[in-house]
């Protein structure tokens, strides 16, 4: 049913649960394939750049976070692949997820800054309210 799943993450807990859910809903579909979406926020990473300007891990925390659900998928043996984008994080994953059509966008209901959510509205409801498939958004 949905062979053409995004899964949109930060590494944050929703976000590992999220994957979780992309995994099961990967195993259930034959020929079902994964594309792991993570979006770099231009604003974010330059507050990280600021923070933490003597660190030469910064790079290597995002890659961390992307490391922990791309071995979620591997383990279960789903087909997957990762992208990284750049921009506002929800915009940005509409965006992406209504120009390559794909089946489901799996997300969780809240990311790495919890009041960023709050004030905001959040991504994932951004989501849910402008993508044009089907929206899991996992707690």
């Amino acid at each position: 049913m949905y062979k053409k799943i995004m899964l949109a993450t930060d590494g944050s807990e929703h976000a590992k649960r999220a994957a979780e859910n992309a995994v099961h809903i990967a195993s259930c579909t034959k020929d079902a394939c994964i594309e792991i979406v993570y979006v770099v926020d231009a604003d974010k990473a330059k507050s990280d750049v600021l923070n933490n300007w003597n660190s030469a891990d910064i790079g290597d925390k995002r890659k961390d976070r992307l490391r922990e659900v791309e071995n979620m998928a591997k383990q279960s043996e789903a087909t997957y692949h990762t992208t990284i984008l750049h921009g506002d994080p929800g915009p940005t994953i509409v965006d992406y997820a209504n120009k390559n059509n794909f089946d489901i966008v799996v997300i969780g209901s809240r990311g790495l800054n919890g009041l960023q959510e709050f004030v905001l509205g959040g991504v994932s409801h951004k989501v849910a309210k402008r993508a044009h498939c089907p929206v899991l958004i996992v707690k």
